[in-house]
């Protein structure tokens, strides 16, 4: 049995002016073949969890193109180009029986709506008998082209992604069975018409996840999936969509996919959280009596494609005379270059962000000490290790301390200030730039943590998204839209 297998992941904001092009891919990960000679990240661990299954079967495997790039704009068609046809060829030389793919499902390329399915449309033509099997972060639009052309689909179930692992496992352990003949997997998808974030670790999105995996216990039933959808997008498959695979049977695959679906639409309005704005999540924090309190600014979090150089919540912390505070961390190369030459115990005068566009707010002139300059450093995510780039720990009058890096990533875990000698539990207050992944590790530390609706370029808000292509006619813009 021959294996191949390959990553390829970025999300698109496409209300983002930042284009998504090579570089992206070379700064946060890139690598020909090699990614499983590496420590994994998020989305390399399925190709860990791939190779070992298969070589513990006396498979051959072929490894191909790990490309990973921060969510930002629409793909450059050459970027797009290059990396579909780095896949195709490795596919054309090598061949396979099997292959298996981590994907993210919510890539938009010039003049490409569709990238996953696009891809895997030419892969099947390519091998028309193989299995093909294919993971999905659960922030991913759900195609019909994509299940066209793919056997096996398979979403994140967690947000945040702490079960990439069980996901990869089970993907590969239904590719097995079905390249055995043992199974005869039939997918069948419900569009639920609904746009917004689900947050797993809330009750309501609990209880969700506990009856999916019931179902799954029942005979016939394979795999159910929920892909949530990237509302930052405007797609025409844009929304929440329910997946299940049945062995063999397409009418219950339909059935439960239905079921399941009306159902997570009958809760849409207690399963779709609401944040405070910025003042009022400050205004919160301020009245806790424990500390340190966690605000994420979630409309700039770049891991939904926000520049991540806005100043709105700093600029507030700062004019509110607020003391003991950490914030970050700040995507801004050029004040970073500056800190750097500097270098540390320097004190000098910067111009902090508000530089890609509007979403950004305007730059904050600010006045501080370079506490700390590191490379290399990387922050936890579950088990994969995510990098950070460079960063700067500058610190303001009022024992503001503020992370500067010039590699595009959300804040996932303490350590993010941490590592650099940053004390956050003694601070008053914490700014992550973030939307949830941070909130497991910062749960630990915080007794208090706020989630707010900040202005950005990531506005959890979807009721602000100017959609045209099919998000429009979703709920909540639309508080009854039709249903299959």
């Amino acid at each position: 049995m021959h294996l191949f297998i390959a990553t390829l992941s970025t999300e698109t904001n496409t209300f983002s002016p930042m284009p998504t092009a090579m570089s992206g891919f070379e700064e946060f990960y890139l690598r020909q073949g090699t990614a499983t000679q590496d420590a994994p990240n998020l989305m390399t661990e399925a190709l860990h969890v791939w190779r070992r299954r298969a070589e513990a079967l006396g498979w051959s495997v072929t490894e191909s193109l790990a490309a990973i790039a921060e969510p930002a704009g629409l793909t450059v068609a050459a970027t797009y180009a290059a990396l579909k046809g780095e896949l195709l060829a490795d596919l054309d030389q090598a061949g396979a029986d099997i292959i298996l793919l981590q994907l993210h499902g919510a890539m938009v390329a010039e003049g490409v709506e569709d990238c996953e399915g696009d891809i895997l449309a030419a892969m099947r033509e390519r091998c028309p008998d193989a299995v093909i099997g294919v993971s999905l972060d659960l922030h991913c639009h759900l195609t019909e082209a994509m299940l066209n052309a793919a056997d096996l689909i398979i979403t994140f179930k967690e947000y945040p992604h702490d079960d990439a692992a069980p996901r990869a496992e089970e993907v590969f352990d239904l590719a097995h069975q079905m390249a055995r003949r043992e199974i005869n997997p039939v997918m069948r998808m419900y569009d639920c018409r609904m746009l917004g974030l689900y947050l797993t670790k809330t009750p309501e999105m609990r209880d969700v996840i506990d009856e999916m995996q019931a179902l799954e216990a029942q005979p016939g039933l394979l795999s159910i999936s929920l892909a949530h959808g990237y509302p930052w997008a405007d797609v025409a498959d844009a929304g929440t969509r329910v997946l299940v695979i049945s062995d063999g049977d397409p009418d219950l695959a339909a059935t439960t996919a239905k079921q399941l679906g009306q159902a997570f639409f009958a809760r849409r309005h207690t399963l779709s959280p609401s944040f405070p704005d910025l003042s009022t999540a400050l205004d919160e924090a301020m009245a806790a009596t424990d500390g340190p309190v966690v605000i994420a600014d979630m409309g700039d979090n770049s891991g939904a494609g926000a520049p991540g150089d806005a100043t709105f919540a700093l600029r507030a912390v700062l004019d509110r005379g607020l003391t003991n505070v950490a914030a970050g961390m700040f995507w801004d190369p050029g004040a970073l270059r500056i800190c750097k030459d500097a270098g540390e115990g320097a004190t000098l005068s910067l111009r902090l962000g508000g530089k890609v566009g509007p979403h950004s707010g305007d730059p904050l002139d600010i006045q501080g000490q370079v506490m700390r300059v590191a490379s290399g450093l990387t922050q936890r995510l579950g088990d994969s290790r995510e990098p950070m780039g460079t960063q700067v720990w500058l610190r303001l009058p009022g024992e503001i301390d503020i992370v500067i890096n010039d590699l595009r990533t959300q804040v996932y875990h303490p350590e993010a200030f941490m590592q650099l000698g940053i004390p956050l539990a003694t601070k008053r207050l914490v700014v992550v730039k973030s939307t949830f992944h941070f909130y497991s590790s910062f749960a630990k530390i915080a007794p208090t943590i706020i989630q707010a609706a900040t202005p950005g370029g990531a506005s959890p808000d979807v009721t602000l998204i100017n959609y045209t292509r099919g998000g429009e006619k979703c709920w909540p813009l639309v508080e009854n839209p039709s249903l299959a």
